[in-house]
């Protein structure tokens, strides 16, 4: 069963978050240390063939701050016929603007990978019931309504992650439970939870391109800008 309450269960004694190093995930891990302890949270990232490993980097460089267990997972050769403009073999180049353009020039953007976050939480889901068999463990991802409007990327939806939240739950004796915290709020809430909890921001990675810095101008470093400026506060990272 998906959860999205503020207080973790009593029965539940740890926490696995999905990292990519990003706003969302981070704040998901801040959210996790808080409600279940350090010693009591690990992170896991997935290597899926992607363009560029800063995401990798930052989503280690978070666990090591916050003195967590980081795990990585290699999802590669599942993703090795797609695509996508975020796979490092594609012949798609990331587009520079918005999701909304992207959705009314063709429809979806062509940075959605194929089933990602089903893929992902089914591993997760695999890897905590193996690393807890004999207790409890949330799942968190940080997915959040930006992301799902208007079915950009549907594996983001409140749907989607209740379903997926149902099948991890009932495979695994109820041991695992998915928790999406954001799944109903935009990412300017995120960004003010996470400004609440002390989220170290500038260590985190969001643009789909590489480099030494972020671009500033594809679609998800814009959403990341105008959150921190929702929230009345500079993104604390420096673009090109």
């Amino acid at each position: 069963m998906t959860r999205t309450n503020e207080t973790a269960p009593a029965s539940t004694a740890h926490a696995l978050v999905l990292s990519s190093g990003g706003v969302d995930s981070t704040t998901c891990l801040a959210l996790a240390v808080d409600r279940f302890g350090q010693a009591n949270v690990s992170t896991v990232s997935f290597f899926y063939g992607q363009r560029h490993s800063r995401e990798l980097d930052a989503a280690a460089a978070v666990a090591e701050h916050y003195g967590v267990h980081h795990y990585v997972l290699d999802l590669a050769s599942v993703m090795h016929y797609s695509n996508n403009a975020l796979m490092a073999t594609s012949t798609q180049h990331v587009p520079h603007g918005s999701y909304a353009q992207q959705m009314e020039d063709d429809g979806h953007p062509n940075t959605y990978v194929p089933f990602r976050n089903g893929l992902m939480l089914s591993a997760a889901a695999a890897l905590a019931a193996s690393l807890f068999p004999d207790t409890s463990c949330a799942l968190y991802l940080g997915a959040h309504a930006d992301d799902a409007a208007g079915n950009a990327y549907p594996d983001c939806s409140p749907a989607f992650t209740a379903h997926m939240g149902r099948a991890i739950s009932f495979g695994t004796y109820g041991n695992v439970r998915l928790e999406t915290p954001f799944v109903n709020q935009n990412k300017a809430q995120v960004v003010a939870e996470g400004l609440r909890l002390g989220v170290p921001y500038e260590m985190t990675w969001s643009c789909y391109e590489g480099g030494e810095k972020p671009c500033g101008t594809c679609a998800t470093c814009l959403d990341r800008i105008a959150a921190f400026e929702a929230n009345g506060v500079k993104d604390p990272v420096s673009y090109r």
